[in-house]
């Protein structure tokens, strides 16, 4: 798996996913949100495409990183404080937090805390941000934790299309479906 990849990984999901794909469950009450959706991720002078599907909710994730053709390339997930990814090579990641998983992974670190927030447009409680807003009183852009996030299209009152960068590094999402 190419650094991108992994940094996207890493980075985008955070949370969890089966390679083969979510496994059916019955709904679940604690889960706060669903999603899929397409993503694009440049790092440095890489890139790389796909789709992902990402289940949310307090003590656990579940994101699963495929290519655009649907193949599983990674499955990260996090059970309250121990994040895993797993690739698709069955190459295995483990770590208290994200960011130390980062470092693991791609030799750096990365403040991913917030994700679960940026993507349901607003800012992590108790972190410094600062944040725009457009003539209709939505999110445009936030910045926080060295994030900038570009809330470029909403539907049904959701985020649709948005864009995160941080220096070095930069994710579109294009959400297919919320739940």
């Amino acid at each position: 798996m190419n650094l991108v990849l992994r940094a996207f990984a890493v980075a985008a999901a955070l949370l969890a996913a089966g390679c083969a794909g979510l496994s059916a469950r019955a709904p679940d009450e604690s889960v706060e949100f669903e999603l899929t959706a397409r993503f694009a991720a440049r790092y440095g002078d890489d890139a790389a495409s796909g789709q992902l599907a990402w289940r949310h909710d307090v003590a656990r994730d579940e994101v699963l990183i495929s290519s655009p053709f649907g193949q599983g390339l990674a499955r990260v997930t996090r059970r309250d404080a121990l994040v895993t990814l797993v690739t698709a090579d069955d190459r295995r990641y483990t770590a208290a937090d994200a960011e130390t998983l980062t470092e693991q992974v791609l030799g750096f670190r990365l403040p991913l805390r917030g994700l679960a927030d940026w993507v349901r447009a607003r800012p992590v409680d108790g972190v410094p941000a600062q944040s725009t807003y457009a003539g209709d009183g939505r999110l445009a852009t936030l910045e926080q934790q060295g994030w900038r996030i570009d809330y470029l299209e909403y539907e049904a009152g959701r985020p649709a299309r948005l864009r995160l960068r941080y220096p070095g590094l930069e994710l579109r999402l294009a959400v297919s479906e919320w739940k």
